[in-house]
């Protein structure tokens, strides 16, 4: 298949605001693929690479390509090239990678080194991500949007379970059904404003402690045991103290959710990039192991014995994860079967995990089944929510979507010499009016341009929200946001008025 129909269908996709248009043009093009090519257009038009992301800085992908004249490009070349631009690595490896890129862009037409520019760097903005997509591939193959989501769930990957309906049809979906050994997606969860607002929405529901750490599904099949991330990729070896812990059960086959933290000599737990850190250690575990020891804490099970539980209560499920884990390895929780009477009992509950220096909690549906892979809306998530003025630095030019718009904010406080300290950056919360606006306002602020980023004089005040401070060298206080998003532009507001670095690491000092 030609990558000018993928560029075209993204184009229209994100020309259009309707849901259902959208799934029709997506559908329309996953039917017209060829079955071996139909897990990579259903990939590249959720705004992913099955090599994952290449690490393609700015510069590169920014390189002066004459486009073609005629389209000629297939995904199966642009597949060809990822894996080349992948397996260029050591010595030289830049320089290959800006030839193999450069080559790319100049066999793709205007339109498609716009979208190939998108695809490279994580940023095609359409709005085809995987929930549209699989209403498309649904819509494709005939098959119940229902079914195919569960399929997708248990295999994990939607261009694999899409690549056999859409050759095989609805029989194909029996196919894919809960293995141990074999990750699910995990299910996620929605936030709630407020704890008092996730009683209300949910009733009768487990509050449990929300840890910040990372994710694990936890397998055992005998004595071999497998630990996977959040994303599905294999850790095993990398966590010898979560096999170890998952050996020590009594049940000999199972499915485990859970996360794995660190906890310092107080027992408060260690900033999540430490556990980031030693999770992503590959060179010398049993050091790294010494260094930080991690402990796993399960909330959930999918599967015991050769019972699948995945449709079962919160209530029942967690009876089976109670007989399993013993209760040092399990996530502190209180159940709340009547949330008026218990409401004071919860915000004490609420209150006690913040103490212990947790992130907040999450309130659970005890009649809830495990919706794997969505973000359902019996899980919530209440956090506190901290809100900073800062200004913007410098932005940086947009790709796909945004290309021509000012989009990812260099973002700074107040320092006491009245210069302005970088804390982070983000492009997240910007609505299309928002980012035409900024764009306007930056580029009459602008005191230079190298083509990739503006910097401005330091006057517009932006509101953003975040989670929480991480440490990071990279910046110059040593700490970067998290998850930082921008709610508002300030107008109102002079950089006088911004927030302080000391104010922000006052506010998180522990």
């Amino acid at each position: 298949m030609l990558l000018a129909e993928l560029a075209r269908v993204s184009r229209e996709v994100a020309d259009t605001s309707a849901r259902s248009r959208k799934t029709a043009l997506l559908a329309e093009v996953f039917a017209a693929a060829p079955p071996e090519e139909a897990g990579l257009v259903i990939s590249y038009l959720a705004g992913r690479l099955p090599q994952g992301r290449p690490g393609i800085g700015r510069r590169a992908l920014a390189q002066d390509a004459a486009p073609a004249r005629e389209p000629t490009l297939t995904v199966l070349d642009v597949d060809g090239a990822v894996t080349a631009l992948a397996a260029a690595t050591g010595t030289g490896s830049q320089a290959e990678r800006r030839r193999i890129i450069g080559t790319l862009l100049g066999a793709a037409t205007e339109e498609e080194q716009a979208f190939l520019r998108g695809l490279l760097s994580g940023e095609v903005r359409q709005g085809a991500l995987d929930a549209v997509a699989l209403e498309g591939v649904a819509a494709a193959a005939r098959v119940p949007a229902a079914g195919l989501r569960r399929a997708v769930m248990l295999d994990g990957s939607l261009p694999r379970v899409a690549q056999a309906v859409l050759a095989r049809g609805a029989g194909a979906l029996g196919e894919f059904t809960l293995r141990v050994g074999q990750p699910v997606q995990p299910m996620l969860a929605n936030t709630a404003g407020s704890l008092a607002e996730a009683l209300e929405a949910l009733g009768p529901c487990a509050i449990e402690e929300k840890l910040d750490g990372i994710r694990v599904q936890v397998h055992r099949e005998g004595h071999d045991v497998r630990v996977y991330t959040r994303s599905l990729d294999e850790i095993t070896d990398r966590l010898p103290e979560v096999a170890e812990l998952a050996r020590a059960l009594e049940g000999e086959r199972f499915i485990l959710d859970g996360e794995v933290i660190g906890l310092a000599p107080d027992g408060r737990p260690v900033p999540f990039q430490d556990i980031a850190s030693r999770v992503g250690s590959r060179v010398d575990v049993a050091a790294a192991r010494r260094t930080l020891p991690v402990v796993p804490y399960f909330f959930d099970v999918l599967a015991s014995g050769e019972d699948v539980l995945l449709d079962l209560p919160v209530r029942e499920r967690y009876a089976t994860l109670a007989a399993l884990v013993p209760e040092h390895a399990r996530v502190r929780r209180l159940v709340v079967e009547d949330p008026a009477a218990q409401a004071a009992e919860a915000e004490e509950f609420r209150a006690e995990t913040l103490r212990r220096g947790h992130e907040g909690v999450m309130v659970k549906a005890l009649d809830s089944s495990y919706a794997a892979g969505r973000r359902g809306k019996h899980w919530l998530k209440v956090k506190p929510v901290h809100t900073l003025d800062l200004v913007v630095l410098a932005a940086e030019w947009g790709h796909g979507r945004r290309t021509g718009l000012l989009s990812n904010l260099h973002l700074g406080a107040r320092a006491a010499d009245g210069t302005y300290t970088m804390l982070g950056k983000t492009f997240k919360g910007l609505t299309d009016e928002m980012l035409r606006r900024q764009t306007d306002v930056l580029r009459a602020l602008a005191t230079s341009d190298d083509g990739f980023t503006v910097r401005v004089r330091p006057e517009l005040v932006v509101e953003i929200a975040y989670d929480g401070l991480q440490r990071s060298p990279r910046y110059p206080a040593g700490v970067a946001l998290r998850f930082a998003r921008v709610l508002r532009h300030r107008p109102d507001k002079t950089a006088a008025e911004a927030d302080t670095v000391d104010a922000v690491l006052a506010a998180h000092a522990r």
